[in-house]
């Protein structure tokens, strides 16, 4: 006898002999206990499967709390947590709060804050289009770099920012920025004007806005990195 080449071909062929033997009078067959509980379990709903629900951004801010898990804590005027889309295609990562951005509770609002929200503009994106947050949310004095016991505080939550967001691509402004992501010591002259890899996530490593007041010829090199953004983005120039 020839077998069915399919599950679809066995099912006909299995109707088709039910629909002869029932021709031939027959109306059923006798089954076993066992045989009847595992039937009627077929009309049970299915289980349902548990799904672990992704945490939001809030959730991650209220974690956050009053933070004073380092010494910033103390020369705070606000917490700097981040703010944009919580989906964006695009997050931006600085290092630290400056003034401004201190006393206003919000990030990059000074003058690097303007510079970058005209690069943002020139993407053919707007602020609340992109999520824009530091490594560290406090403002570090004088604002130093921040040390690797503070960068070490505020790295969980900055993990958990981008877990939230899941975005397509990162953009590193300075040194700080993409060594912690990176966890790398090398220079940010040696990490830009490529792609790097953050938990599947691409990261491309730039100057800092701020450096970009201080140095305004680099900016044709910070703009290259930029392009290279979009293109990933499939953002037309």
């Amino acid at each position: 006898m020839e077998l069915p080449d399919t599950l679809d071909d066995t099912l006909c062929a299995l109707r088709h002999a039910l629909v002869q033997m029932a021709r031939w009078g027959c109306r059923g067959f006798d089954c076993s206990d066992r045989t009847r509980r595992t039937l009627a379990s077929w009309d049970r709903p299915p289980e349902v499967v548990s799904v672990q629900r992704r945490e939001g951004l809030g959730e991650v801010r209220d974690d956050l709390g009053d933070c004073r898990r380092c010494i910033l804590a103390a020369g705070r005027t606000h917490l700097v947590f981040g703010e944009g889309h919580p989906q964006a295609e695009l997050v931006f990562v600085g290092e630290g709060p400056g003034f401004e951005e201190d006393r206003s509770g919000r990030p990059f609002v000074g003058p690097a804050g303007q510079l970058l929200t005209r690069i943002i503009e020139a993407m053919h994106l707007s602020r609340d289009q992109v999520y824009i947050c530091n490594v560290v949310k406090c403002r570090p004095p004088e604002n130093r770099n921040p040390s690797p016991e503070e960068i070490g505080a505020c790295r969980p939550f900055l993990e958990r920012q981008l877990a939230c967001i899941r975005p397509k691509a990162i953009c590193a402004l300075g040194a700080v920025a993409a060594r912690a992501l990176l966890e790398t010591n090398a220079p940010i002259s040696a990490l830009r004007g490529r792609f790097h890899d953050y938990r599947g996530i691409k990261v491309m490593p730039t100057f800092h806005p701020s450096y970009l007041l201080r140095n305004p010829d680099q900016k044709r090199e910070v703009w290259e990195d930029v392009k290279k953004i979009m293109a990933l983005l499939r953002i037309p120039l």
